[in-house]
């Protein structure tokens, strides 16, 4: 499968996923990493467009700022904005809290894989998060011997 035959509708279900998920991830670095590079191939490819750019809803440091609006397969999405961009593209003003993406059916591995075969990436062989185990098992779901609310005998 080439790059050509993922059409634009199927990169923008992916990207609208990965990018849902890692406003909720307790690490997002890599899904927001999937989202940037994905984005400047389709701006560089030409099958995205720079709409053009919205006040952010979440300033920095108090500090009023600026998203770049891209649409990409009928999706819209907000990336950070280039000095460029705001010589070349239309402040648009406050974003439009009415309007949504639709929502796509497509699980976040499968999106994820979607984009790493666009980006010609390989996908990583370990998740980028771990969990830390305990040395010793855990007795949960091991029987007891008896039932909770049962006393034991003493031995004479």
């Amino acid at each position: 499968m080439k790059d050509n035959q993922i059409s634009n509708r199927e990169l923008a279900e992916s990207l609208f996923i990965v990018n849902r998920h890692a406003k909720t991830a307790p690490e997002p670095r890599h899904l927001y990493d999937i989202k940037k590079h994905t984005i400047d191939k389709l701006l560089n490819e030409n099958r995205a467009k720079k709409v053009g750019l919205h006040f952010s809803d979440h300033p920095k440091f108090s500090q009023q700022h600026s998203t770049l609006l891209i649409e990409v397969g009928g999706y819209y999405f907000h990336v950070p904005a280039t000095k460029k961009d705001f010589q070349e593209l239309e402040h648009l003003g406050k974003v439009d809290q009415t309007y949504r993406n639709p929502k796509p059916k497509l699980s976040l591995s499968r999106a994820k894989r979607t984009l790493y075969h666009y980006l010609d990436w390989q996908q990583p062989k370990k998740p980028a998060y771990s969990f830390q185990t305990s040395s010793q098992p855990s007795m949960l779901g091991q029987p007891t011997g008896s039932p909770w609310n049962q006393r034991r005998r003493r031995r004479p």
